[in-house]
């Protein structure tokens, strides 16, 4: 079967780029061959650029705005591509094949014509989330014409319980919907959401990332094998505060470890171009599989964690969605990870042992429900 996948376009993030990445090698082998729609937006549609960069102009010279960007998607363009140096290396070597940028509906339209895909696969990551997409039911392949291809729904997550959809996205996309032929969530809340909303029975599986083995991620990090190994508190922290600072600061003094990180100021735009360029992502895995204890507030970085057997905690991220953490933690039972305060932090949250074999059992059932659901929506 020839499958196409659609999910937020690819970047800096490392676990978007990796849930594609597995995504991809579970159809491969499972003897499909996939097709990455790397779909990608504009900041400004092309034929309106030339009147913004008129009112920029007016806005710069003419008000007296002296900071004022004029060429702004120019200047983003050059600045990504100095960010991204080591990030899309990976995209390109193991993210294949890939289609070309696709900007609109129409065009999404059209690639889906060319390509005469049998299925296209939505997932996984934060694809039904409004905020996350100028259009949202292209999430819902809303611009799908084809009655032949199979839709089908990965692990698609809202990335928060909250209802974030208009009267009119509601019923498109549950107009939409209703003509898939498999879905699937990856949060628990994501069952209820699109029962209630959208009236479809949704199962709740795995993400991406957790169908893999771990030797598969150990095979991408053999080329580092000879670099000096990570130890202490690995610290991926992708929203800091003062009191994220402080748990960090707390677990540091408690374990006298020291503290390491794997990431950058990527998305802080007021950082130097330097301090934002991302590390490979292969040096990101490697840190999570040398790490002796784990900070994170990122869902995929939990997930890392918890595939590479490592002690953790987990700082609820209540603006980039709580609802994804505690789905994933209370499947391994390991809710008690997951704090949103330093006032929580008690020391045997932090010397709590994780009974590994306990968490393996389940990820193995796991892990065979939702292979078996993925095998069974591409017959």
């Amino acid at each position: 079967m020839k499958v196409g996948i659609l999910t937020l376009p690819l970047h800096t993030n490392y676990g978007g780029n990796l849930q594609a990445y597995a995504l991809m090698n579970v159809l491969k082998e499972m003897g499909h061959e996939s097709c990455l729609i790397n779909r990608r937006s504009t900041r400004i549609p092309s034929w309106r650029l030339p009147l913004a960069i008129v009112k920029r102009s007016l806005m710069k010279y003419g008000l007296g705005k002296r900071d004022t960007e004029i060429f702004v998607e120019a200047k983003l363009q050059r600045e990504y591509a100095v960010i991204s140096q080591y990030t899309q290396p990976f995209i390109n070597r193991h993210i294949q094949p890939q289609t070309k940028a696709v900007y609109t509906t129409g065009r999404l339209s059209a690639l889906a014509a060319k390509h005469r895909f049998d299925a296209i696969v939505v997932g996984s990551d934060q694809v039904w989330r409004t905020a996350y997409t100028s259009n949202i039911e292209d999430y819902f392949l809303g611009f799908l014409k084809s009655g032949h291809t199979r839709r089908i729904a990965y692990a698609a997550s809202f990335g928060t319980e909250n209802w974030e959809y208009s009267a009119e996205q509601e019923a498109n996309c549950a107009k939409h919907l209703k003509q898939f032929d498999a879905v699937s969530v990856r949060e628990n809340t994501g069952v209820e959401l699109c029962r209630r909303y959208f009236d479809v029975d949704a199962r709740h599986v795995l993400d991406p990332t957790m169908l893999l083995s771990i030797s598969d991620y150990l095979e991408l990090i053999r080329p580092l094998e000879k670099e000096e190994k990570k130890e202490g508190v690995l610290v991926y922290i992708l929203d800091e505060t003062p009191d994220k600072t402080a748990v960090i600061d707390l677990v540091a003094a408690s374990l006298d470890k020291p503290v390491f990180r794997v990431n950058a100021k990527t998305e802080d735009v007021k950082a130097g171009l330097e301090e934002r360029i991302a590390p490979p992502t292969e040096r990101w895995i490697k840190g999570f599989y040398e790490a002796d204890f784990i900070i994170t507030d990122s869902f995929h970085a939990c997930v890392f964690a918890i595939l590479f057997k490592k002690p953790f905690l987990v700082y609820g991220n209540r603006y980039r969605g709580a609802a994804r953490f505690e789905s994933l933690l209370s499947i391994f039972g390991l809710r008690e990870r997951l704090i949103f305060s330093s006032e929580e932090l008690q020391p045997d949250r932090i010397s709590r042992n994780i009974s590994w074999p306990a968490v393996d059992a389940v990820l193995e059932e796991k892990r065979r429900v939702s292979r078996e659901f993925l095998k069974n929506a591409l017959k």
